[in-house]
């Protein structure tokens, strides 16, 4: 049985190789990178920021019904642009017309900047919704039209995105200016209070 699953795997790894990512390549010419496999053997393709939501749609129409998971890497400071969003997508066999198709996987990667915008995918697979939230609280990335891209892990008051490697290892209070060395340990209170009148 093991061995059927991992066959039909493969089978349906060469199929992404053979026929998705040329067809791929062929829709949009120019915009898409065919990447090496890494040890996982995961077929990957890099893509064009601006044609991120387009490939997106493309892959949905051609089997890829669902998304594993959606993460971003931050290259800085050894890479321009600095960020990658990664995407994991599967074909599902249930969700396939043809029947005979399924299982396969992709991995599509897309540079960007740290401004750059990059549209959301929540209204294509809804479990986009809270990684894309999730990314942009710990990265900070620019996700447009997502439907409440609010902070989900940090509080809402929280000061920056702690995943960024330029983000400073004590949060912001790194960036507080102490007087003395010793200062450092002592009680920092983040609200100031008026001292005790006496007799109070």
């Amino acid at each position: 049985m093991a061995n059927a699953m991992h066959e039909r795997v493969d089978a349906a790894r060469e199929r992404v190789i053979n026929e998705v990512i040329p067809a791929l390549l062929e829709a949009f010419p120019g915009k898409v990178e065919v990447i090496p496999m890494t040890n996982d053997r995961i077929p990957q393709v890099y893509v064009a920021s601006d044609v991120h939501l387009p490939v997106a749609l493309w892959l949905k129409e051609r089997g890829f019904h669902m998304l594993v998971d959606i993460t971003a890497v931050d290259y800085y400071p050894k890479r321009e642009p600095r960020f990658e969003l990664v995407y994991h997508l599967r074909e599902m066999p249930a969700q396939d017309p043809k029947g005979a198709k399924g299982l396969g996987m992709i991995r599509v990667r897309v540079k960007l900047d740290e401004r750059e915008p990059v549209h959301t995918l929540s209204h294509i697979w809804a479990m986009a919704n809270a990684a894309e939230r999730e990314i942009w609280d710990q990265f900070g990335l620019n996700i447009v039209n997502h439907p409440n891209l609010t902070r989900i892990l940090n509080p809402d008051d929280w000061e920056g995105h702690p995943l960024r490697r330029d983000y400073p290892l004590r949060g912001p209070r790194a960036l507080i200016s102490l007087e003395m060395p010793a200062d450092e340990n002592r009680y920092h209170p983040f609200v100031e209070t008026e001292p005790a009148k006496e007799g109070e």
